[in-house]
């Protein structure tokens, strides 16, 4: 059954805001700032006032800072949650489309991970399926990496096109995958900015403001969370990132837009390849319909939903056909070829990636210095290889930031060699380490054998990452 429709957004007065209007004495900054500190509530004057002095530069770094920390510390209620959001979509320029585009205009955003390419192959993917992928999309943040910085390991993407070029991309590809601009939601881009440096990442209203107001100014019919928990998310445990899966999905609803939340583990890379052009590299193995089976799975699985609640398929498991088809018939790499040829990559190497061997895509593209191998230390079967040792070692490397702009190491990352559920044998290589400097340190290179988890029992079968789809209250579970 299609999924039905959801309630319009609440006006200011149903939401139970204040209005901002009148003659009001705006406070001061300092004030506002306390106020959330010992755990006041910030009305809808006080939070605009607060992103108006984000945008207009009266903020300083330190008072940004301070407050983003008092949000993370006391928290947001929805009504709070929800102003904000708006704000924060209002600094900037609204996308429009055609009406007749409404249906299939769709995205679908993740919380963070390692490994987590999932975006690089569903855009396409969606697009060859007849959607409308307007994706506003971010950098890394903490020690998950992020979407931009991965394409812009391909010589000449371009993640900044203004809302005309956008349109001209939904046109003529389908998709595209866009950071923010100073005229597409700019005070996120200062605050999303800021988050990573101030140890404020794992907010549930900041997190639950940043991604949605991206999509309201995409104008979507149906958004898509994916939402990890796990050793290397933001979330360690599945009920935390439940409680976060249902403020998106309750945010939504009063921003009018039909929200769901998929709740998939992240304790193990996803997929075998880490750092940003060896993930375009997997990225583009799973678009050739091959690639890691829990890769592909979850690409399926949350573009089924998709498909699923915009109403472009009857069930779930037909959606989710569907985009396993637009792998596996090509479809899906025909549009990334032109989505990367649209974004500023030249045409000839667009094709070279898309058409090349492994081996090729690898000359193409920026690539690190040195390898160095690591052997399993003892025989067994792999239960993990934990994902945070492993991000936290190549962040030191050069793949993540520490500081806000600071520059990355594209061709830095590391290839898992074994599966999960495999045995291994002691002095088998398992992982490949990609690296631009010096050669590991002693703490490092015991901090990634630390991530080698082994046991003694029988090979297994690895559990597929997805483990539930939380839904608004007006549709059903199928």
């Amino acid at each position: 059954m299609a999924a039905p429709g959801i309630p319009p957004p609440l006006t200011p007065e149903a939401a139970g805001t204040v209005s901002g209007g009148g003659s009001r004495e705006p406070k001061q900054l300092p004030e506002l700032i306390c106020l959330k500190r010992d755990g006041g509530h910030l009305s809808e004057a006080d939070i605009r006032d607060f992103v108006h002095a984000v945008m207009d530069g009266s903020a300083q770094d330190t008072q940004i800072g301070a407050m983003l920390m008092a949000i993370r510390l006391q928290g947001m209620d929805l009504e709070e949650t929800s102003v904000l959001t708006q704000a924060l979509a209002e600094s900037g320029q609204q996308l429009e489309w055609p009406k007749a585009w409404h249906q299939q205009l769709v995205d679908k955003h993740s919380t963070g991970g390692v490994g987590d390419k999932v975006s690089l192959v569903l855009a396409p993917a969606l697009a060859a399926c007849g959607c409308k992928v307007p994706m506003i999309s971010g950098r890394g943040l903490g020690h998950t990496g992020g979407t931009l910085d991965k394409l812009e390991s391909i010589p000449g993407f371009n993640v900044t096109q203004s809302p005309e070029q956008i349109l001209l991309l939904l046109e003529e590809v389908g998709c595209c995958i866009v950071g923010q601009s100073e005229k597409l939601v700019p005070a996120d881009g200062i605050l999303y900015a800021a988050r990573d440096v101030t140890a404020t990442v794992d907010s549930v209203p900041l997190i639950t403001a940043s991604i949605l107001s991206k999509k309201v100014v995409e104008g979507l019919s149906t958004l898509v969370v994916d939402v990890k928990f796990g050793g290397a998310a933001v979330f360690p445990d599945q009920e935390q990132a439940r409680e976060l899966a249902k403020t998106l999905v309750s945010a939504g609803m009063g921003l009018g837009l039909r929200v769901a939340a998929a709740l998939t583990a992240m304790d193990d890379p996803l997929g075998r390849s880490v750092g940003h052009t060896l993930e375009v590299e997997e990225a583009l193995l799973c678009l050739d319909g091959a690639g890691p089976p829990d890769l592909r799975d979850l690409v399926i699985r949350l573009g089924g939903a998709i498909l699923w609640l915009s109403g472009q398929a009857e069930t779930q498991d037909q959606g989710a056909a569907r985009v396993a088809a637009a792998l596996d018939d090509g479809s899906a790499l025909r549009r990334f070829q032109l989505m990367l040829s649209a974004q500023g990559v030249d045409p000839g190497l667009a094709r070279a990636l898309c058409s090349g061997s492994p081996t090729q895509r690898r000359q193409l593209l920026p690539h690190a210095r040195e390898q160095e191998e690591l052997l399993a230390p003892a025989d067994g079967t792999v239960e993990h290889v934990l994902a945070l040792p492993l991000a936290r070692v190549l962040h030191e490397l050069g793949a993540g930031r520490s500081r806000a702009g600071q520059p990355i190491r594209p061709g830095v990352g590391a290839e898992l060699l074994v599966d999960v559920g495999q045995w291994l044998h002691r002095g088998t290589p398992w992982l490949r380490v990609h690296l631009d400097g010096p050669a590991l340190s002693g703490q490092q290179r015991r901090a990634l054998q630390g991530a080698l988890v082994l046991s003694d029992r029988a090979p297994f079968k690895a559990a597929s990452p997805f483990a539930e789809l939380v839904l608004p209250p007006t549709i059903a579970q199928p």
